[in-house]
């Protein structure tokens, strides 16, 4: 800022404290004269010890006749030199320099003035007085930079001050406080604690008092105007996360959260340690975090194709596999820009990686057949799939030759084409499905645990080979059945629940909604399902990969199961908002096909553990496979005519497919009087 503006800028100041442009010079020239005048009465009393009695009358006598003219004097020369003009608020080193400087000049005249005219003063007035004065006189204009500095500073940091409550008065809460005092740019401010210990509570740890425990955090943050949260219980389990992260949620502050415990330990425990509170901090289970060394070991060096690699977990998968050294990672998916999109961010932080991405339909035999017996994948994970529950309820024909035709056309191809392993990504909604998406996906399963088991017995050959382009793609086109000799192809599913932050997930649907205003659509009050990470189901596909026997369906222990309702509540709290009062949450009756509560197994399928005990096996359950493979041929002809009878050739080949009576049984289980609603979308791939 020039000195133009400086001058503006404080007219204006004084033009808005109603005070006259002159007050600040008068009073400024004021205090300049009593400054001069007590700067040299000081020096002579201090010349005599600070006795008046011991001061001669002599030098008293020329000390009143010179000091007030001397005075005078200096506020006139001051005036002469524009120093009463300056902004002290903005006066710098050389205006200072200009003042001092000017002030010894007047000093030395007066000393040479007294000594010619008036007589002898001792040698320490002239000299203290000089120095006294020149203080007095630069003092009081750094003062008031000084002042308004330190003004203009304090207003700022109490603007920009964050009140944080830490929850956690122990070592890692200590060290987030001793961090953030001894960090004042992080502008935060602890003022209170909460901990459920009661040792604690109403005692001060260094110096910030521990207000209570958890049923306190609603009154603290009002009683001390807090504006963050920080959660610093390292070890605290998902649940105790999930229920005081629910109770935080309640308030409009912003939450972060350690990690883990490995902060604790390692000593990283800072401000910039806390991450912030996602979704799934909610959930109330401790993440997956499996050993995945022996899976890229598997990987390494190998053929991976991915179908459906453009989708949610497709193109998790694809990350993975990318980051651990494949030979060749194939993506194949129908929709060219999401292709696209995975295609440009494995270019640029792979560049080594040979990546091949090709367009087309796993309904295509032909197709399908071609990429493999081009690039012969070792391993394949099939993503490809139709998804969307309602809209598969409108479009079951879609369904079965999407799910069910194309799995048997890409496992058909991956078993003649020396594919080691074929994993199937399957869905919780496979489990005693009311919905067709769900029974498409079971007879997946079942097409899956039925090669594996023809393989098994050596009866490779048996398995039929469907046609949509009769002839064009025979495996066995010279009818020796060389083909199906050597096979070695193990094929698994992986069945999981409702992914978090996947395509079609409930979780942007809402937030969406928040985001204008609301409503939030829930389908009922009662609706549950299990919930997990995309990290956390690609990397149970890929353990799948490895811990393959053949024929194993591998199921993801998810915890305790979350309400829809509670889901929508904690996300429209954490936007800082009310439910019912500023969003309203409209409950909208079960689509076609959903049902209130999702299931990971069927009754007759038993557990097995791995080595991993969150994740399990689900034992194969016995079907006539020859009448399986028999109705897929009549179920392909039906959906390819669009027949409208499809579901009932469903209902035959899938037992526990029961559509008519999903609402009754969900009410019946869970005990609920009210129409069911809505189910989340399951986005695999």
């Amino acid at each position: 800022m020039n000195r133009k503006e400086n001058n503006r800028t404080e007219t204006e100041s004084r033009k808005r404290a109603g005070m006259p442009k002159y007050i600040i010079p008068v009073l400024l020239g004021v205090f300049d004269y009593l400054a001069v005048s007590l700067a040299y009465f000081v020096a002579l009393w201090l010349r005599f010890d600070f006795v008046f009695s011991k001061i001669s009358q002599e030098y008293w006598i020329i000390f009143s006749r010179s000091i007030l003219v001397y005075a005078a004097v200096t506020v006139l020369v001051f005036w002469a030199f524009r120093l009463y003009r300056l902004l002290l608020r903005y006066i710098g080193l050389r205006e200072i320099v200009k003042v001092f400087g000017l002030s010894l000049l007047l000093s030395i005249v007066y000393a040479v003035a007294i000594r010619l005219i008036l007589g002898r003063m001792p040698v320490s007035y002239y000299f203290g007085g000089a120095l006294i004065q020149a203080a007095l006189l630069t003092g009081i204009r750094l003062s008031v930079r000084l002042v308004d500095h330190w003004n203009k500073r304090r207003a700022q940091m109490q603007a920009e001050q964050n009140r944080v409550m830490l929850i956690g008065a122990g070592d890692a809460g200590q060290m987030i406080l001793r961090d953030i005092m001894a960090n004042p740019s992080t502008h935060d401010t602890v003022v209170c604690f909460i901990d459920d210990d009661p040792n604690k509570q109403k005692r001060l740890l260094e110096g910030v008092p521990i207000v209570g425990g958890r049923e306190d955090i609603l009154s603290a943050v009002e009683k001390y105007r807090i504006d963050k949260i920080y959660l610093a219980i390292p070890s605290a389990t998902a649940e105790q996360k999930r229920d005081i992260l629910s109770i935080c949620s309640e308030t409009a502050c912003e939450l972060k959260q350690l990690p883990g415990m490995y902060q604790l330990i390692s000593g990283q425990i800072s401000v910039s340690a806390m991450k912030d509170v996602a979704v799934e901090d909610l959930l109330g289970r401790d993440p997956i975090r499996p050993d995945l060394s022996g899976v890229y070991a598997f990987i390494n060096g190998k053929t991976v194709m991915v179908t459906g690699g453009g989708g949610s977990i497709g193109s998790e998968l694809c990350r993975q596999i990318a980051a651990h050294g494949p030979k060749q990672l194939i993506i194949f998916d129908v929709y060219e820009n999401s292709a696209y999109d995975i295609q440009q961010e494995l270019k640029e932080r792979f560049p080594q990686l040979d990546l091949v991405v090709l367009i087309g339909s796993v309904r295509d035999s032909r197709k399908i057949f071609k990429v493999f017996d081009e690039y012969r994948p070792q391993v394949a994970y099939h993503a490809a799939a139709h998804k969307h529950v309602p809209l598969m309820e409108t479009s079951p024909c879609e369904a079965i030759k999407n799910n069910v035709i194309g799995t048997y056309k890409t496992a058909y191809a991956a078993m003649v084409h020396g594919c080691e392993r074929f994993v199937l990504i399957s869905t919780d909604k496979a489990v005693n499905p009311t919905n067709v998406m769900g029974a498409s996906k079971r007879l997946c399963e079942m097409i899956i645990q039925s090669f594996d088991a023809k393989i098994k017995a050596g009866k490779a050959s048996e398995i039929p080979q469907l046609f949509t382009h009769e002839g064009c793609e025979n495996a066995d086109k010279d009818g020796t059945g060389r083909v199906f000799r050597n096979i070695r192809t193990e094929f698994v599913a992986v069945r999981f629940g409702n992914v978090l932050g996947s395509n079609g997930s409930v979780i942007p649907l809402f937030k969406k909604q928040i985001e204008h205003g609301g409503p939030v659509t829930v389908t009922h009050p009662d609706v549950i399902r299990y919930f997990m990470t995309i990290p956390e189901a690609v990397s149970l596909v890929m353990l799948a990969g490895t811990y393959a026997k053949g024929g194993e369906i591998f199921v993801l222990d998810m915890g305790s199961p979350v309400k829809i309702d509670t889901l929508a509540r904690n996300l429209i709290k954490q936007a800082g908002l009310k439910p019912d009062v500023d969003i309203k949450i409209k409950y909208t009756g079960l689509r076609p096909g959903e049902k209130l509560y999702e299931e990971k197994l069927m009754d007759a399928e038993g557990l097995q553990k791995t080595e991993n005990e969150l994740i399990h096996i689900g034992k194969p359950i016995a079907f006539d496979q020859d009448l399986l493979f028999a109705n897929l041929a009549t179920l392909m002809s039906a959906a390819y005519a669009n027949d409208d009878r499809i579901r009932d050739l469903l209902i035959g080949m899938v037992p526990t497919y029961h559509p008519a009576k999903a609402g009754a049984q969900a009410l019946k289980v869970l005990g609920a009087t009210a129409e069911p609603e809505p189910d989340e979308m399951h986005a695999a791939g």
